[in-house]
């Protein structure tokens, strides 16, 4: 098959959706068929911040990058870019012959993709990863107003596809109530098991030596943006360094909140406890996690959680807040859950999982055995079967 991927969010700007878009892209690639992605073009800036050489990333041959003219958009990662959608890869895409479009945003290359399909003829797959809401913000308009019309632009966008996939059931429901009504179907982001893997306990501990981490470490991966609310996580290493004085907090990535970390831990006295590594490659965020003793997220934004799933893939447990897709992906055989933006009840499970190796153990064989359902080629194998679906059936 020929497949087209359209995305607003893509390499070189940190996130889960770009990862997955990416990692998407080079499965089907390896399974033989011919990829083309869509995506903006990024500025020599954009790869600055990701500490990255200025070159296209590879995907492997069988997957081409097509870059379309964009404008740097603020955010607190600092690379996004807006594509103002004007039909211009509809040329490219009458050349390209896909069998099937599919676009992972409803904005600006998410238009781009509608028209190509309508003006050509050619099925299209929409993916919704994120939870609008969380991310709505305008100077103009009331939090309620702006989050209405947001979403009724969505679920305008996806009832225009032919068929509709989400990573988690809490995107559907929101849709849903503002009149979506196309066919859909949760699918999860493929996982990179090959890169993220359990490793023995004198490889673990060599890895901790090296990234000078404590026997009581827990990790954070993200963009610093307020939706992550990492400074749940900061207050939590405070509580936690009362009874773990050498607890040691490792974050990766990097944002707009980094200096309002550092602050915030300064105040609270555990300066020296947060470490931070700066946005690492996945074979060295896959370390960091393997000589980690506890993945903590507190976000409310998370329609999977890509990074979770990847520490899941690494053996580590989860303790996570009860929000959006973690309810969804974290049970009683992964991880422990809790309310949203209470830093104490976090620290108190955190603890827990410290004081308790073996159900620590327990809970990180469930975390690993649970993500082998969505690996790279199981999860490929379900995206074939429904673009071949959808080609007969168009």
């Amino acid at each position: 098959m020929k497949v087209a991927i359209f995305t607003d969010n893509f390499y070189p700007e940190l996130g889960g959706l770009q990862d997955s878009v990416a990692t998407l892209a080079r499965g089907l690639g390896e399974r033989g068929h011919t990829v083309r992605v869509y995506a903006p073009k990024p500025s020599p800036k954009d790869f600055a911040l990701g500490h990255l050489s200025a070159q296209e990333i590879d995907l492997g041959p069988n997957v081409s990058i097509e870059r379309v003219f964009s404008f740097h958009q603020k955010t607190a990662v600092g690379q996004t870019r807006m594509v103002i959608p004007t039909g211009r890869c509809y040329f490219s895409l009458k050349k390209f012959k896909p069998d099937i479009i599919h676009t992972n945003a409803c904005f600006g290359m998410g238009l781009e993709a509608l028209f190509g399909s309508k003006l050509l003829h050619v099925p299209l797959v929409g993916t919704n990863h994120t939870a609008i809401t969380e991310f709505v913000k305008n100077k103009y308009f009331s939090k309620e107003v702006s989050e209405k019309y947001s979403l009724k632009f969505v679920s305008w966008f996806y009832n225009h596809c032919d068929f509709v996939t989400a990573p988690s059931e809490s995107v559907f429901t929101e849709m849903v109530a503002n009149d979506f009504s196309r066919p859909h179907q949760v699918i999860s982001n493929p996982i990179d098991t090959k890169t993220f893997f359990r490793v023995d306990e004198n490889t673990r501990q060599q890895l901790k030596q090296n990234f000078g981490l404590s026997p009581h470490t827990f990790v954070f991966a993200a963009r610093f943006s307020p939706e992550k609310h990492i400074e749940v996580l900061v207050q939590a290493l405070a509580l936690l360094k009362k009874d773990f004085p050498d607890v040691i907090f490792a974050l990766a990535g990097h944002g707009a909140e980094q200096m309002t970390l550092e602050t915030l831990a300064a105040q609270l006295g555990v300066k020296e406890n947060l470490k931070f590594f700066g946005t690492l490659s996945k074979e060295k965020l896959a370390e960091l996690y393997q000589a980690s003793e506890v993945f903590a997220i507190a976000s409310t934004c998370e329609t999977q959680g890509l990074v979770m799933m990847q520490a899941f893939a690494t053996g580590l447990p989860v303790v996570g807040v009860g929000s959006r897709g973690l309810l969804e992906y974290v049970n009683e055989k992964n991880g422990i859950l809790v309310c949203p933006g209470d830093p104490e009840a976090l620290a108190k499970k955190i603890a827990f999982l410290f004081e308790n190796s073996h159900q620590r153990a327990v809970l990180g064989e469930g975390a690993y055995q649970f993500v082998q359902s969505f690996s790279v080629p199981v999860i490929v194998q379900i995206w074939e079967s429904l673009y071949l679906k959808l080609v007969k059936k168009c």
